[in-house]
């Protein structure tokens, strides 16, 4: 390392812990900070909550000039702003919520050189009134952070991605950093080659988050199992809950609230203000629940979300594993939960093939469709899974998945798949899956009798299975590709090639092995939480690593009256409580209780800025609860 470099970086250590507070750098962050300061482009791939800001926020604070950053929801820069200005540092953003005499005074400001970083949406970035005002300034780096929005077949294409690019043709000595959390091989190429990184340095991180427990059930009564769930394991905390409809997350929210939770609905059909309204709430208050469609959740830094659960299957594994990652990103004990049923598989399929698409990109969603059905439908470690979509091999099983925890039961269904096929076949594959599942279970029904089907030799031969079941048994039969859905959108049930051999019952038929219904006890609903040894946070003590829940009942008690002072400070300045300290930071205050402020900068998370606005009022409160 040459003297310059070396300078460079003992700056960027200095500044990791008198400004962030903690004590080393993670994963591949020190690489990617030294090329940005050095002046290459960088491609990084870093799970949620694993660090990505501060690649870019420390060469920010060691280049020249003022870093952009590059995000896609104006709702969430403010709170981005907020907590780079509660670490001291010089941080703005522009966008359509400012009036115009702010704005011409950011703009002003700007020029002067008065900003380490500012927030700017692709769009207005790609002004020319905006780019010229770049022109005259001198500009320290690109951060084009949720780089997967370049994708044509990602989860969150934005158009306008694909224009940044000239980024690097109108700035050519300014180094572009690009971040995502999510993308597998084919979406990191597409990114490479919209953003011309073909000579950027890339960091591809391990995309574990080992702190998140991974479930998945069969449903039931999906709500019911839900309100177990967070009864079981978060009555008290913050979490996002994921539904298909607008429909389903008002219904959803209102239940919840009707339950005494506080639960708040953001879907497109609200207005802006509403969603505006109940986000900042989600972000600022402690312990509330938002239900949402997938419009929610993009650039979400909320660090104490305890749990992400599904009502509905997600589109493909990336939109999945995005979505859970909004979970524990401070590296506490946190859930990721899903209940989904034969409508969802049969649904996906049907939104996929009726689409304007062009048959390339449906034949590309059905196989992403399948890698979803398949994790769900899998009877070994489902963390093995993830990371091997992605690219990456975990060598043993991880110990915090359901099937790891609670293995799934496996058995011979050839025969009652057999039935099946020969039911649908029998009845003209021109029906739905209930309507089967009634032939099967000998259904006095009146549309039976009206198609003659209770003549059918299949009527009645399926009585050993109840309709839940069965209902189990045709989805997964879809999900191993023995049945496939109409494409005229009625859900209607048809045999593939891969049945005829089962349904002519060849001399040696193949074995078809499924998943038990799996029944899920009282003691089960409350899952294990992951050891500390799996924890990703920072902290090199290993007793901060514990969840609040695993403190003795003293330093519970001190951990909830930080938490409380914690809230007070953050209304008075109406910013989120997470953003003047994380709840590990408390959780370690609570645990060392440091009696002065030399002592608290020993603490992860606290910096030389943080100390001297908070530290004695933090302090005192230790004191008093001693």
């Amino acid at each position: 390392m040459d003297q310059p470099t070396l300078k460079n970086m003992q700056q960027a250590h200095h500044i990791l812990k008198s400004t962030f507070g903690y004590d080393q750098f993670r994963h591949h962050q020190a690489d990617i900070i030294e090329s940005i300061i050095n002046g290459q482009d960088v491609l990084t791939l870093m799970p949620t909550g694993g660090g990505k800001s501060i690649c870019y926020q420390i060469p920010a604070l060691v280049r020249a000039g003022t870093a952009i950053v590059v995000s896609p929801l104006i709702a969430l820069m403010q709170d981005q702003v907020d907590a780079l200005q509660q670490l001291g540092i010089k941080a703005a953003f522009l966008n359509s919520t400012l009036h115009a005499s702010e704005q011409r005074r950011i703009e002003n400001e700007l020029l002067k050189g008065g900003f380490d970083l500012l927030y700017l949406a692709p769009e207005r970035l790609l002004n020319e009134y905006t780019l010229t005002l770049l022109d005259q300034c001198d500009i320290a780096l690109f951060a084009i952070d949720e780089a997967h929005c370049v994708a044509q077949w990602g989860h969150d294409f934005r158009k306008e991605y694909q224009q940044l690019s000239m980024l690097h043709e109108r700035y050519p000595s300014v180094p572009r950093i690009a971040l995502t959390a999510t993308a597998d091989a084919r979406t990191r190429h597409e990114i490479i080659e919209q953003l011309s990184l073909q000579q950027a340095k890339t960091f591809i991180n391990s995309f574990d988050r080992p702190n998140i427990h991974y479930a998945i059930s069969e449903a039931g009564n999906g709500r019911d199992e839900l309100w177990k769930f967070i009864q079981a394991n978060h009555p008290n905390d913050a979490g996002i809950i994921y539904c298909l409809s607008r429909k389903n997350v008002d219904t959803t929210a209102d239940w919840l609230t009707k339950k005494g939770c506080t639960a708040l609905p953001y879907h497109a059909g609200l207005s802006q203000n509403i969603r505006q309204h109940n986000q900042q709430r989600f972000l600022r208050d402690d312990g509330c629940i938002i239900v949402a469609t997938i419009a929610f959740g993009m650039g979400i830094d909320k660090p104490d979300v305890r749990f992400v659960a599904h009502l509905n299957l997600p589109k493909n594994i990336e939109s999945y594993y995005q979505e859970t990652g909004r979970a524990g990103r401070d590296g506490q004990a946190a859930n990721a939960w899903m209940t989904y049923g034969l409508k969802d598989v049969i649904n996906l399929r049907l939104f996929t093939q009726n689409s304007d698409a062009d048959e390339l990109f449906k034949r590309l969603m059905l196989q992403k469709t399948d890698a979803m059905l398949g994790l769900c439908e899998l009877t070994s470690c489902r963390r093995q899974a993830i990371l091997a979509y992605f690219g990456e091999h975990l060598e043993m099983p991880c110990g915090n998945c359901d099937n790891c925890i609670h293995p799934p039961q496996t058995w011979d269904a050839t025969i009652a798949t057999q039935k099946a096929l020969s039911c649908i076949y029998r009845s003209g594959e021109r029906f739905g899956s209930q309507y089967i599942i009634d032939i099967l279970l000998g259904k006095d029904d009146e549309r039976i009798k009206h198609n003659q089907h209770e003549q059918l030799s299949t009527f009645g031969i399926g009585s050993e299975h109840s309709n839940p079941e069965w209902r189990g048994i045709l989805r997964q039969l879809i999900a191993h590709g023995y049945l496939a859905t109409d494409s005229e959108g009625y859900g209607v049930l048809k045999l593939t090639q891969k049945a005829w051999p089962l349904l002519k019952r060849r001399e040696t038929p193949q074995t078809v092995m499924l998943r038990k219904l799996r029944k899920i006890s009282k003691a089960q609903q409350k899952k294990s939480r992951p050891s500390s040894n799996t924890s990703s946070n920072t902290s090199s003590n290993t007793s901060a690593r514990k969840s609040a829940l695993e403190l003795p009942q003293q330093d519970q008690h001190i951990f909830e009256q930080l938490r409380a002072l914690r809230s007070s400070l953050a209304k008075e300045q109406n910013v989120p409580p997470y953003v003047i300290f994380a709840d590990k930071t408390l959780i370690e205050l609570a645990i060392v209780k440091p009696a002065t402020k030399a002592q608290m900068l020993d603490i992860s998370g606290i910096g030389e800025v943080k100390l001297k606005r908070y530290g004695e009022a933090f302090l005192n409160t230790l004191k008093n609860t001693a």
